[in-house]
This record gives structure tokens, sequence and C-alpha cells, in this order.
């Protein structure tokens, strides 16, 4: 499965690093036993302020989309980075589709595991849509922003 990663503000096809991935579960029941964990797979049904503050250790998080019409691995990624700051890896895992890349980016992904047939296509994904109407995780400037800072300049 070809992985995808966010250089400045373009999608590239990425070579996989070796993580040593750890799931969930296994790092609650003995944290010490997986200290050498560098990636933490977190289930999309997992309530991420639980774990949030203790997420620092690790250089990337994997969040799972068993199916892609669930999407509360979007919730889990945002909280990550505005509430918790995690400024590491957040790679999206499972049912990931071309469509959602755009939305995935906004919400605080920076990584794919994509399973599409065109991994190379994927990335025009990224530029289909030239403004945002809502805040995000990434901070880019909403159009009605923008507007209204153009007003006021005027």
């Amino acid at each position: 499965m070809p992985l995808l990663k966010f250089s400045g503000n373009r999608l590239y096809p990425a070579v996989e690093e070796a993580k040593n991935e750890v799931t969930l579960d296994e790092w609650r029941a003995n944290r010490f036993a997986h200290a050498d964990a560098t990636a933490l797979v977190v289930p999309n049904d997992a309530d991420i302020s639980d774990i949030g503050a203790d997420v620092s250790g690790f250089s990337a998080i994997i969040l799972e989309f068993p199916a892609f019409k669930d999407g509360r691995a979007y919730s889990q990624a945002r909280l990550l980075r505005e509430r918790f700051g995690f400024a590491g890896e957040i790679r999206a895992r499972g049912a990931v589709l071309r469509d959602q890349l755009f939305f995935m980016k906004r919400c605080g992904f920076d990584a794919f595991e994509f399973s599409g047939p065109n991994a190379d296509a994927a990335a025009g994904a990224m530029h289909e849509f030239s403004f945002a109407y809502q805040g995000a995780a990434d901070d880019y400037d909403p159009v009605w922003r923008r507007r209204l800072s153009r007003a006021a300049a005027a």
C-alpha cells in the first residue's frame, strides 16, 4: 500500500520508514514494555482525550479508518493537533479515498496509506478546491476572512 506524505503544500509518494508500531490496547496494558515504540495505532472509536497528553513520546500516530464513511478519525486528528499540540506525523490507515485527502489534510493528517489504484494521481486531490469556508487545524484562512480583510484594506 503506497504511502503519501505532505512536503510543503504538496503530496508526494514517500518511502515507508521503519516504525515500531504498538496498538493502543497493548500500550495501555504495559507502557513500559513498549517504551521503544515510535508509532501508536489508534482505532477510530478510542477517546483521544484519554491519551492526548501522553502521546508526545511517539513520532507518529496512526489513525484507522475501518470504512470510508466512518469519519471519527477526522475528529481525533483535529484534537491531537489543536488541543494536545501533537507535532509529529498523523497518518491515515485503512479505507482512505482520494476524495477525502483534502479534508484529512485540513484536519491535521500529513501522511496517508493510500490503497487506491493510482497513488500518483491522488496528489491532484489537493488542488481541486481553491478556497475553504471554515477554519480547521491547517490554519488556512477561510474565504470569508479573506473577503473581510480585503474590504477593510480598501
